[in-house]
């Protein structure tokens, strides 16, 4: 049975990566509404000083944690993520998963069945959903209607010259790309704004560039490209909407720890009124299913010129 948080939920952490560490562990430890219950890391020693720094105890054992938490956030590669997040839904913890939530469908839809199977609360942290000015100002694109086309282009920086940073270590970063790192971002806006992806083109373009064009159950299209390989000069973060109201363009935003804190808060009055978010696991596993469905037709492009 899933555990139905207190007046002080226990939430616990797992992971204890750059992202872990800047954002989710602050997070939890200046949330007044939470108890953070501990951190568990595959690397013992960085799970001792992130807890430490964050006033709060290290596990060695991830199901004692899953034991002493209500709630868990993973902050760990997709496809380490997923099969934890299974385990957390099991033994009954509700669940703030990082996107994407995992890398394959099945990945996904494991996490998705588990979370329904148990009756626990999941959320999907997609920063755009949650950090204030974004989330306002796609309640009220949501609200107004009439899209026509979206265009949005996400070119980081993160692999180009003279990149300094941590999270440019990242194995799966540098295995996906920045479809799978940025463009969850660029979807999480386009869905409840636009509707659903009903088809999709991609190609490749330099490095790990993605083209994709998106067609939409609204009837409205929407263009995303998406890298992590711009020269700095180059790099950007831009989405606008063109539809009866005009052009619209996705406004600056900032503090994670806030946007995170935000999520959690969203997870628990999901845990206690049994009501899903709609960035829930299964918002999650659709996100992996057009991902995976646009990384295969670039694929394909790529062999059919080679």
């Amino acid at each position: 049975m899933a555990k139905l948080p207190g007046a002080k939920p226990r939430i616990g952490l797992l992971g204890t990566g750059p992202w872990a560490g800047r954002t989710h562990a602050p997070a939890l430890a200046g949330h007044q509404g939470v108890e953070f219950s501990g951190v568990w890391g595959r690397r013992p020693e960085a799970a001792e000083a992130l807890a430490a720094a964050s006033g709060t105890r290290a596990y060695d054992d991830v199901d004692a944690l899953f034991a002493a938490s209500d709630a868990v956030a993973l902050a760990l590669p997709p496809d380490v993520q997923a099969p934890l997040a299974v385990r957390a839904a099991e033994a009954d913890c509700h669940v703030l998963l990082d996107k994407p939530v995992a890398t394959t469908v099945a990945g996904a839809r494991e996490v998705a069945e588990a979370v329904e199977k148990a009756g626990v609360a999941s959320v999907v942290f997609c920063t755009l959903r949650f950090a204030e000015t974004t989330a306002r100002w796609i309640e009220e694109r949501t609200a107004a209607g009439g899209w026509f086309l979206g265009e949005a282009h996400w070119l980081g920086s993160l692999y180009g010259p003279g990149s300094s940073s941590a999270y440019a270590a990242s194995p799966w970063r540098r295995e996906k790309g920045g479809l799978w790192d940025v463009g969850p971002h660029v979807l999480s806006v386009y869905l409840p704004v636009l509707g659903d992806v009903t088809a999709i083109t991609a190609v490749p373009g330099p490095a790990d560039t993605h083209h994709l064009v998106l067609r939409h159950s609204s009837g409205a299209s929407s263009t995303a490209t998406l890298t992590l390989s711009a020269p700095p000069e180059a790099a950007e973060v831009s989405l606008a909407l063109y539809g009866t109201g005009g052009r619209a363009e996705l406004p600056r935003w900032g503090g994670a720890v806030e946007a995170f804190g935000t999520a959690v808060d969203a997870l628990i009055t999901s845990a206690r009124t049994g009501e899903p978010h709609p960035c829930d696991a299964r918002f999650g596993l659709r996100l992996t299913e057009i991902l995976t469905e646009a990384e295969r037709l670039a694929a394909q492009s790529a062999a059919d010129k080679a």
